[in-house]
């Protein structure tokens, strides 16, 4: 029988840079132009089924953006497996509050911890801030996973979690929930989310990459 693995995924980052966004595009593999903020957090759940037939089931806590909620966002964070910290490539402010959101996880989170630095928005291209090259560079140095997606077209979105979901420890017991099954701490490499081929599609509708 394949395994079945469950994860606790968090999603961080700035109001507005389009975290609810990725996660409807991720789970429904739809695209609202006109989302309202997150208040608090959502919860969502979706399944990718990895290339040897195992599938890793993610927990989704969708965290809102603004200052008024930073306080909660330890309770979504803690026992996570896994974070996907967003940014908006048309905003260099973003980047700078997903630098902090790391940060923050480096000294609270779970030590293994796997984070992917995301940047969104790539459908903007025309009003970039933020290059590529800076970007990289800094998940480079602190061993983050890294890629560019667009909710609003579906590029690189089932990408950058069926990355995380082949990055996540495969050693933890079938149908393990969140924190329970964590292994021991990995060690961490970049990744260049953008080099890798398309990965396995999610159970649901796959998204349009």
């Amino acid at each position: 029988m394949s395994k079945q693995y469950q994860f606790k995924l968090v999603l961080l980052g700035e109001s507005a840079v389009g975290k609810s966004s990725l996660v409807l595009r991720f789970v429904k593999d739809q695209f609202d132009d006109y989302r309202e903020s997150t208040i608090g957090a959502a919860f969502l759940t979706q399944t990718v089924t990895l290339d040897d037939g195992s599938t890793v089931k993610f927990e989704i806590w969708d965290t809102a953006g603004q200052e008024r909620y930073k306080s909660l966002a330890p309770m979504y964070y803690r026992n996570a497996n896994c974070a996907v910290v967003v940014y908006d490539i048309t905003q260099a402010a973003s980047l700078e509050k997903a630098r902090s959101w790391i940060r923050e996880l480096q000294r609270q989170a779970d030590p293994s911890i796997v984070i992917a630095l995301c940047g969104n928005k790539s459908d903007l291209a025309a009003r970039r801030q933020v290059s590529q090259e800076e970007a990289k560079k800094y998940a480079d140095e602190e061993g983050l996973m890294w890629g560019e997606t667009s909710a609003k077209t579906g590029e690189g979105v089932a990408d950058i979690f069926t990355a995380i979901a082949k990055k996540l420890p495969q050693t933890a017991p079938p149908s393990a929930r969140g924190a329970a099954g964590r292994p021991g701490a990995s060690g961490r490499t970049g990744v260049d989310l953008n080099k890798q081929p398309a990965g396995a599609n999610s159970q649901n509708e796959p998204c349009a990459c």
